[in-house]
């Protein structure tokens, strides 16, 4: 199975980007094994559930590791 490197950035709400705010960097970069790219991304969030984390606002980032 191929290597993948996760990170997952967070991006600010209305009000926080009006003030300034800029997107976050809530988990990883972290590599793991899986057999694609929505199955590593899957993998790590059901794994390792980062504290503060909103979906609605989270960008997850996959890309292979070679």
């Amino acid at each position: 199975m191929p290597l993948f490197e996760i990170a997952i950035m967070q991006r600010p709400t209305k009000k926080e980007a009006e003030e300034g705010g800029e997107e976050k960097l809530i988990f990883g970069p972290k590599f793991t094994v899986a057999k694609d790219k929505e199955s590593a991304a899957l993998r790590c969030l059901l794994a390792e559930r980062p504290e503060g984390l909103d979906m609605v606002r989270a960008e997850v980032l996959v890309r292979p590791f070679a």
